[in-house]
């Protein structure tokens, strides 16, 4: 007994001396900070200034769509129209064709891009040579750095009348200019360049999966499926659960660079997009006004998206959302 009550004073003495140095480390930090506190100003300074300067102070630009805005006149002096511009958007006859036009293009980007990333980081995960595996990697990231213009045009180039799928068929299809091909085009292309990237965070989580249980479901006579589902699935399931949600609430944010990039004036009827809208109305037409105004429409259906993914997944996943 004797024995007994010395280990565990014992115990409970080193865990009150564990307590005690982390207290004392913790109360080293401060003074130390509190001692230095201008050189973090002087990290934070830079950081801060390019925030407030690129981030929060153009939010003062949504006003304009509530103006009728001068440019000689400025944000201040501007005529208030209210809702006006809105108004205008939404009961254009083209409002339903460019809204339709965005939300398949990302609805059918999500359906069709976002499982690849994570098949790819299973398949990445049962290559067992180290050498190869890092080989494979390097040629899936590879996409991922080429612009954006520089990857439209290796497109448009290879659809070409004379390019090499044509070559491969044995035809003279210019692809380019048919609507119907436009969206399988886009959505195409954007996995081929960015699915290995988006690899590379579901690869990282699978690192965290217990190999002796996976070895442990072989042994018990598991196929691939079963292993992926009972020991792989759980180690990417958070991420993949965030990734979704956030992924869904940027469904209208679809950037205008490679939509404009890849259009024509033969497949305006699936290419117009309310980006390219945004950017034709307010650039090259001069009407701030309005594409601001369509654009400020275009967040908050964004913001509301995100709400309502969130609150569907958090239903779904035992309530576990963002």
């Amino acid at each position: 007994m004797r024995e007994r009550r010395k280990m565990m004073s014992n115990s409970t003495s080193v865990s009150d001396r564990k307590q005690g140095s982390k207290v004392r480390e913790f109360h080293n930090s401060l003074v130390y900070v509190k001692q230095h506190w201008q050189l973090y100003v002087i990290f934070l300074l830079p950081a801060l200034a390019l925030t407030l300067i690129f981030k929060y102070i153009p939010m003062g630009g949504i006003l304009i769509a509530f103006q009728e805005y001068n440019p000689f006149r400025g944000i201040l002096g501007s005529e208030w129209v209210g809702f006006s511009y809105f108004k205008r958007f939404l009961s254009s006859p083209d409002f339903m064709t460019y809204l339709a036009n965005t939300l398949k293009l990302s609805i059918f980007g999500l359906l069709w891009g976002f499982p690849v990333p994570i098949i790819l980081a299973f398949l990445l995960n049962r290559i067992q040579s180290k050498g190869l595996k890092k080989k494979v990697q390097l040629v899936l990231y590879l996409p991922n750095f080429i612009s954006v213009i520089v990857l439209c045009g290796i497109v448009k180039i290879f659809l070409s009348v004379t390019g090499p799928v044509n070559l491969l068929l044995g035809t003279q299809i210019n692809f380019m200019t048919m609507p119907e091909a436009w969206r399988t085009i886009y959505i195409a292309s954007g996995i081929w360049q960015g699915a290995g990237w988006a690899s590379i965070m579901y690869t990282a989580a699978l690192a965290n999966a217990s190999q002796d249980l996976r070895e442990a479901a072989w042994l018990d006579g598991a196929n691939i499926l079963q292993q992926i589902k009972a020991v792989e699935w759980p180690a990417i399931k958070d991420i993949v659960v965030i990734q979704f949600i956030l992924q869904a609430g940027n469904i209208m944010s679809v950037g205008f660079e490679k939509a404009y990039a890849l259009q024509t004036d033969l497949n305006l009827a699936s290419s117009e997009i309310i980006s390219t809208y945004v950017y034709k109305q307010g650039l090259i037409s001069g009407n701030f006004s309005f594409s601001t105004a369509v654009g400020l429409f275009n967040t908050i259906i964004n913001v509301i998206l995100l709400l309502s993914v969130n609150k569907i997944v958090a239903r779904m996943n035992e309530g576990q959302g963002l």
